[in-house]
């Protein structure tokens, strides 16, 4: 059985999402957690007005989401330690025969963060992958969707400190772990990066998620994060990023296309240096998701996406809640796509592929 990742550009059966229900996620104030809740509504209601949506929901939460959240997004009530579930959830996939899959990566908190809990969350994804009949693929490795990238075409896009984080797989090589990308995802190519944005690296990110950094707007053409202040921190990271994929080939041993996309002009807050990338957005049905930043480089990186992405509607929401707890619109959704074969329409099949720790 051979899986293939597609490209979050290909069509859609639904998002999922999860509810903020208490935590960090929520902030230490009602102001905070109010923040939170209409951050996360703003993403679904955008969603959902394009694409159906299944949200899991903490059950103390459940009547704030329904108060707030579009009667058309579904809810589904269920404990959670936290509300990213790109990296929570499964990331999806499909075969030639129409058979959707999902994979269960391990998830322990961004590497065993001091501050994470995930005895919950550890399981999340067992959710989705349940209600979407998805074929089960359990994965040793230690992993998170916002930690890949594709192209759809069997070429990905990770970083050095996540797949290679010793909190996460210790002892692990960059051939296991392409090896077990290749078993789960297709993977024909990985490209590796070296590292991530300066927040997204320090005490309370992912140690380098590759969805702020680099994405695929079509195969061969990749958006990059383009840090043009030399005084932030992360203009190094973008001069090290733009020469890595400059110098790099996909799976079908094209050079890459490169799109900067600007950072917002605003290099700081109250915590420090920001990890604000436009590079974390949702391409969805006929529409992206473009986190902005009331920023003047709003307009300029919504035009770019514009471009990018020809015929589809960029509709902004508010990004600086999310990013002030650690991620971005990117970061709270995961698609699950349609499959089909060449013969027939959409198919669902279900089962468990558990595979073979390497």
């Amino acid at each position: 059985m051979t899986w293939r990742m597609p490209a979050e550009t290909e069509p859609h059966d639904r998002t999922w999402m999860a509810w903020p229900g208490g935590g960090y996620t929520l902030g230490a104030t009602a102001a905070e957690a109010e923040s939170a809740r209409r951050a996360w509504a703003g993403v679904a209601n955008a969603v959902v007005e394009h694409e159906p949506l299944t949200m899991l929901v903490p059950p103390q939460a459940l009547a704030d989401a329904r108060r707030r959240l579009s009667s058309a997004v579904e809810l589904v009530e269920q404990p959670l330690n936290d509300a990213w579930y790109r990296d929570s959830g499964p990331t999806f996939v499909v075969d030639a025969d129409g058979r959707l899959g999902a994979v269960n990566w391990v998830f322990n908190g961004w590497g065993g963060q001091s501050w994470a809990r995930w005895e919950l969350d550890a399981d999340a994804s067992l959710v989705a992958t349940s209600a979407s009949g998805a074929v089960r693929i359990d994965s040793p490795l230690v992993n998170e969707g916002g930690g890949i990238h594709t192209d759809g075409a069997g070429t990905l896009l990770v970083t050095s400190t996540v797949q290679l984080d010793p909190g996460r797989n210790p002892g692990w090589t960059r051939d296991r772990v392409e090896a077990e990308l290749a078993r789960t995802l297709g993977a024909r190519a990985v490209i590796w990066l070296n590292r991530g944005l300066q927040r997204d690296s320090a005490t309370f990110g992912t140690r380098g998620h590759v969805d702020l950094l680099a994405t695929f707007a079509a195969p061969g053409t990749v958006l990059v994060h383009d840090q043009r202040d030399p005084g932030h921190p992360d203009h190094a990271v973008s001069r090290e990023l733009i020469e890595t994929l400059a110098a790099a080939t996909d799976a079908e041993g094209r050079t890459l296309t490169l799109v900067r996309l600007p950072a917002p002009r605003a290099t700081r807050d109250a915590e420090g240096w920001v990890d604000h990338s436009y590079v974390n957005h949702f391409v969805l049905n006929g529409a992206v998701v473009m986190g902005s930043f009331a920023d003047p480089a709003d307009a300029e990186a919504a035009e770019i996406l514009a471009d990018a992405y020809p015929g589809r509607r960029i509709v902004r929401v508010d990004a600086r809640p999310l990013f002030s707890r650690g991620g971005g619109v990117h970061c709270i959704t995961q698609q699950q796509p349609t499959v089909r074969t060449a013969a027939a329409g959409p198919t669902r099949a279900s089962g468990t592929d558990r595979g073979e720790p390497l």
